[in-house]
């Protein structure tokens, strides 16, 4: 019976084979035209992250052939390594507190957005989708969170008898992660606040008048039932973004907090990696920073798609 039982699951599995392959020589010019994506796909990330891997578990600093030392460099990363550690504190702190918060506000704000009249809306996407492709826009903030009497929030606080002496707000250990936050949040307005305002456009109107007719009274009610089932692939798309500009903050601790930081207060992640693999030239070492992220960011990505999964069943 056994037998039988495993002659039928290999012919199933020939047919299924064979089906597959009849199948796809009929769709072969749909697979043509989506080859030269696949190959880039595959030649700019799929690729890279597979060479990055490879070269976690070796000894490799560009001049010399990679040399295999195994889990070495990941021992030297958790034991070894404390400013490492210190740099996985300071990035789980800035993710835990832009990363949800920058994503609520993107909605909400895309949310008030949307009820405005249309050339006040295109305005005010443009207002605030600005920040996050002005690229170094966050300079803007050096002058602000500048260290002496010159800066603008240490002359109004000197100035109207708040501080005795201006604060050294981007060179203080205590005050560089609070400026960073304010920073990375004004500038999360990015790629989901458009997917929201997108999606909170595509909804059908309809859907609301049926809502009526079911019994939803107010906007609350709209919005949970109706507005946030009808959009979970905006959604997603948002809160991916949102963990990958969590956990990819680079530019803004390095452009208003130097490199290295004081105290490396506002060391991250992934400025950690830009340390080892382009100042020091250890690319095992570095490969080893960035599979940890990778593992991490998909980790989470895993998380926030459980959780909105559940959002309208």
């Amino acid at each position: 019976m056994s037998t039988n039982s495993t002659v039928s699951y290999l012919s199933i599995r020939r047919e299924k084979i064979k089906y597959g392959w009849t199948k796809a020589k009929r769709m072969k010019v749909c697979y043509l035209f989506i080859l030269p994506y696949a190959l880039l796909f595959f030649t700019f990330f799929i690729l890279p992250i597979v060479t990055s891997i490879y070269y976690s578990f070796t000894n490799y600093n560009i001049l010399e052939r990679p040399k295999f030392v195994g889990f070495q460099n990941y021992i030297n990363l958790v034991l070894q390594d404390e400013v490492f550690l210190t740099a996985v504190r300071n990035t789980f702190v800035i993710a835990v507190i832009t990363g949800p918060i920058g994503y609520m506000l993107s909605f909400i704000f895309a949310w008030f957005i949307n009820e405005l009249p249309r050339w006040l809306r295109t305005i005010a996407v443009v207002v605030f989708y600005a920040p996050s492709i002005a690229g170094n826009a966050y300079y803007i903030f050096s002058i602000i969170f500048k260290g002496d009497v010159y800066g603008y929030l240490n002359s109004f606080l000197v100035q109207f008898g708040f501080v005795n002496s201006p604060i050294l707000w981007l060179t203080d250990p205590k005050y560089i992660m609070p400026v960073l936050i304010i920073v990375i949040l004004w500038m999360s307005m990015g790629t989901g606040f458009l997917s929201f305002v997108a999606g909170l456009q595509g909804v059908d109107r309809s859907m609301y008048e049926a809502g009526y007719v079911d019994g939803i009274r107010n906007r609350w009610q709209e919005l949970f039932y109706i507005t946030l089932p009808s959009m979970k692939p905006m959604l997603l798309f948002g809160a991916i973004m949102a963990i990958t500009n969590a956990f990819n903050v680079c530019d803004v601790p390095r452009a208003l907090a130097g490199y290295p930081s004081t105290d490396y207060a506002a060391r991250t992640i992934v400025t950690h990696l830009f340390d080892y693999g382009f100042s020091r030239f250890e690319m095992g070492y570095a490969s080893a920073i960035a599979t940890v992220l990778f593992v991490v960011m998909i980790l989470s990505k895993k998380g926030v798609q459980g959780l909105l999964r559940r959002i309208g069943e």
